[in-house]
This record gives structure tokens, sequence and C-alpha cells, in this order.
């Protein structure tokens, strides 16, 4: 009989919630049974795990083997949790120090090759576990800098579950190929990453200005619109442009976060949470330290606007334009 814990994160909206993967051994007929409230993204975790275990060289028990996710009160999705469960299983069977991994966090997806692949959502995740006091993270490789935003946790990025093993069992750690094409490009190896290192400059969206955001020096003209854009910016008023196609209302509209003040840290950690759970964040730039600007077609729906969806919900156009622009057009 065989025990072992760790732990990984659920998120509900853009806030995490810590859950505690509990890996059971018992003689018996093989099976593997997971329980805790998961949904079907989470339940096809059983394959993958065992896939990626066995291709990873780590032996898969033949016992009666139970995985738990608490508290069970609180639905799971998504693929994050795949490398908690397989470091509970290798914890459980003995392969690594169920004491080592007790207070460790993951979040990770694997492939059926032992690769680990990234997952949305990782900023507001490692922020959860940091407020309920875990102090070291497991991530894939291509996540690293992002969870390296969050001060006084130690980031550990990986390429592969044999990496991970070795890390954990203190044996060679094996060279594995660069990522595949599901994961962002990254030169960084397996090891820790410092906290608050590779921060990038925020979005770029038009090339213009110090700032990489479209500039309103370039606008000619316009001088009662260009007063309106620098009253909202200073004070944070709405702004309402009316007049006919071409007058440059769009135009004006784009260079209002170019004008605006530059986040501040607590900022730029709302934004890119919220962005990071959308899974668009710019690659190689984890945080967002600009103004975000979000302009719906004027035919766009209302739960595109307000976010939403099944399982999951993701945001929409207006959480996306937290702290920043949000330009809607209106026909008619």
């Amino acid at each position: 009989m065989g025990f072992a814990r760790t732990c990984s994160v659920a998120l509900v909206g853009v806030e995490g919630v810590v859950v505690e993967v509990q890996a059971d051994l018992e003689p018996g007929v093989a099976a593997f049974t997971l329980v805790g409230l998961p949904d079907k993204t989470l339940v096809e975790s059983r394959d993958r795990v065992r896939a990626a275990l066995v291709n990873s060289g780590a032996e898969w028990p033949q016992k009666k083997l139970t995985v738990g996710l608490s508290p069970a009160s609180v639905p799971k999705s998504g693929s994050g949790f795949d490398l908690a469960v397989a470091v509970a299983v290798l914890g459980a069977a003995e392969r690594v120090d169920p004491a080592v991994i007790a207070d460790l966090l993951l979040i990770g997806e694997l492939g059926l090759d032992g690769r680990v692949r990234p997952v949305r959502g990782i900023l507001p995740a490692v922020l959860a576990a940091a407020e309920a006091g875990y102090r070291r993270v497991v991530v894939a490789q291509q996540s690293a800098a992002e969870a390296a935003l969050v001060p006084e946790v130690s980031v550990l990025g990986v390429r592969s579950l044999r990496q991970l093993i070795a890390v954990l069992t203190d044996g060679e750690v094996p060279d594995e190929g660069p990522p595949d094409a599901f994961g962002r490009p990254d030169a960084m190896t397996a090891g820790l990453v410092v906290p608050g290192a590779g921060l990038g400059t925020g979005l770029a969206s038009g090339g213009y200005g110090a700032s990489g955001l479209p500039d309103l020096a370039d606008v000619a003209g316009q001088h009662g619109a260009r007063r309106a854009l620098e009253v909202a910016a200073a004070g944070g008023h709405h702004l309402f442009l009316t007049g006919p196609p071409g007058a440059g209302k769009t135009m004006l509209a784009e260079r209002l976060p170019g004008i605006m003040p530059p986040l501040t840290r607590r900022d730029s950690l709302e934004v890119t949470a919220v962005h990071s759970v959308a899974g668009i964040l710019p690659p190689g730039e984890p945080l967002i330290t600009t103004a975000p600007y979000c302009a719906p077609h004027h035919s766009a729906t209302m739960q595109s606007l307000v976010g939403g969806g099944n399982g999951l919900p993701r945001p929409g156009a207006v959480s996306l334009a937290h702290r920043g622009v949000l330009f809607k057009k209106f026909s008619g």
C-alpha cells in the first residue's frame, strides 16, 4: 500500500483554488479511478498520464490506483492537472520520495511521449499558490517566465516528465529537444528561474512611439478630439466619439492607450492574469505593462462582450480591456 500527495490549481474564472492531488495504491485488480468532480477533459488525463509515465521510462503500478482531487466540492477542468497526477502516482509507487513532493505545486499538460506542454492561466494559478503559502512551483518550460512574475516563488520549468523525475531523484537531467509545435519557443532549460526575470515590455500593436503603441503625435489637426482624449486619459473618464465614417474615430481611439500612464505592478498582474486565462499573452512577453486596447466588432454578441462559456469561463471583451480601453462601435 502506498500513498502520496502533491498540489495543483483549479481556475474559477480568473481566480485560482489550490487543489490537493492524492494518490493511493492498494492490492487488487489493476484499475485507475479519478474522483473529485473532474470534467471530461480531466477524466481523459488517466490515459495521458499512463502513457506519459510508461514512455518516460517509469513502470506503471499494477495495483488498484485511486487519485482524489480535494476539495471535492470545487469543479475541476482542463489538462493542467496531468503533471500533478503523474507525480502523485510516482510518489505512491515510491518512484520518488513522497516527502519531497508534498509541498510541491505542479501545473502542466502531458503529451503521450512525456513532454510537458503549457496551459492557460499560469499567472493566476501561481498567484493563488503563493497566497496559500506554496513556494515551489513546477510548470512547462514555456510558461516559466510567466510563473516567475510572482515574487517569492521558486519556479522550475521542465520540458518533459523525464527531466522532472531526474530533478526529484537527484539524477542526471536529460537533454530534451526544443519545445514542439504546441509550445512557444524558449531558450530556458530545466532549472530554477529567478523571480522577475524575463519580463516583457507589454503589448505592442502598431509599432509607433517609444512604447510600441500608435502615437497621438501622428494625428494632424483634430485639436478638439485630441483635447478630449487627453482629458479622458488623465481623469479616467468615459469618451463618446461621434461623426461620419472616415472622421478618424477609430484612429483616435487606437491612440488613447499610448497617452495613458503605465500600469502599476499590481495592475499589470491583474491585466496579465486575465489575458493568461484567455490564452492570448504575446509570446516572449509574459507581463503586460501598458493599457490594453480591445475593439470588438459592432455585431459582437453579448457573450463575446461579457464572457462566459461551459466549464472554465472565458473572459470577454470587457474583461480583456480591464485597466485599458474598450472601443465599441455602434451602427445605425
